[in-house]
């Protein structure tokens, strides 16, 4: 294994170090595949209590998966297996929900999509002040994927269906409030607590001193009209609410949407419904369907295309207009894919 993803038992803690600073440790398949290993084998291990998962350097947690080598394999005629990144995190996603032991993940900067399917699932999420949050995939022509199905309509008030349309940001006090951070702590004082979880018997205990209360974020703030604008039937109900409502969150929010990709936003809006009332795994399996069925679509390349390759961040949605997605067309990311469900009880 290449020293992208680091693996040090120090004490009763197994160390999880996801080590690409300047990618911001994005996650990509090997290190997807050899933590799931590593993780199979701690479970096993008597002499591990914990996990503990944290990022290489200050700038981020991680700031997703490695979405690149999928789109340059497209470009390159390369069609056939495209799923099989996507199909392995999903199952990483899954053993981390189940974990046996406590799993830690001390989140510090950028935790987004891919780096949030690593962290939110674990029993503790502890963030410092430089916690940003984000699932911002609909303006990639991707949805919230790792679990998003699961954990952003059961987020308070609403809150993680407004993150899911419009890529709302969270920071450290939005976060917790939230319930995406478990813990908050300052940056200064991880490398003492990642010590004193090295000999840790009691997490909670260990945890107490480091504590501190965040301020109140914009989100928190608002959360009397995410609640309000955010619990309609349909994202033309949600657009009009925003359009009608005095406040400058509403017309931000207005404004995300309308520029992310209308079938990604739809797509996303039924799957936070669906979400709702589906276990975790259940959950798991819906999102490979949906990846199934956009990686045989164009949306994503061209996301990709216009934040990540040409990056004149003026992708061409096609179609261009939420009126404008096929209701058929729309169901088709919800059907089981060719080549089954993922393999979850």
């Amino acid at each position: 294994m290449s020293d992208e993803i680091l693996f040090q038992k120090r004490g009763k803690a197994g160390f999880v170090i996801l080590n690409r600073p300047k990618a911001l440790n994005a996650i990509n398949h090997a290190m997807v595949l050899a933590m799931a290993e590593q993780l199979s084998r701690w479970a096993e291990d008597p002499e591990i209590a914990h996990i503990v998962v944290t990022g290489a350097g200050d700038k981020a947690f991680c700031a997703g998966g490695d979405i690149r080598s999928i789109y340059d394999a497209r470009m390159s005629g390369r069609t056939d297996g495209l799923s099989a990144f996507f199909r392995d995190e999903y199952m990483l996603n899954a053993q981390i929900k189940a974990y046996p032991k406590p799993y830690i993940a001390l989140v510090n900067g950028i935790v987004m999509g891919g780096g949030v399917g690593v962290s939110v699932h674990g029993s503790y999420r502890i963030g410092t002040e430089k916690t940003l949050f984000a699932m911002p995939e609909t303006g990639i022509g991707f949805f919230p994927d790792v679990g998003g199905t699961f954990f952003l309509p059961r987020m308070p008030r609403n809150s993680g269906v407004y993150c899911a349309l419009s890529s709302g940001r969270l920071k450290q006090g939005d976060a917790l409030a939230t319930g995406v951070l478990t813990h908050a702590v300052l940056e200064e004082s991880l490398a003492d607590l990642e010590q004193d979880l090295e000999t840790a018997d009691d997490i909670g205990a260990v945890l107490a001193p480091y504590l501190m209360t965040p301020e109140k974020g914009p989100v928190c703030e608002s959360l009397d009209v995410i609640d309000e604008i955010f619990s309609a039937a349909s994202v033309e109900d949600i657009l009009s609410r925003l359009d009608a409502s005095q406040s400058e969150f509403a017309g931000k929010a207005a404004a995300a949407i309308r520029q992310k990709s209308p079938t990604s936003v739809l797509v996303a809006f039924e799957q936070m419904k669906r979400g709702r009332k589906l276990s975790f795994n259940e959950c798991m399996k819906l999102e490979y369907r949906i990846v199934s069925r956009i990686l045989k679509g164009t949306e994503f390349y061209e996301g990709i295309r216009a934040v990540l390759v040409d990056k004149d961040q003026a992708p061409k949605w096609s179609p261009a207009q939420f009126g404008q997605v096929d209701s058929a067309e729309l169901a088709s990311y919800f059907e089981e894919p060719a080549d089954g469900d993922l393999p979850l009880s």
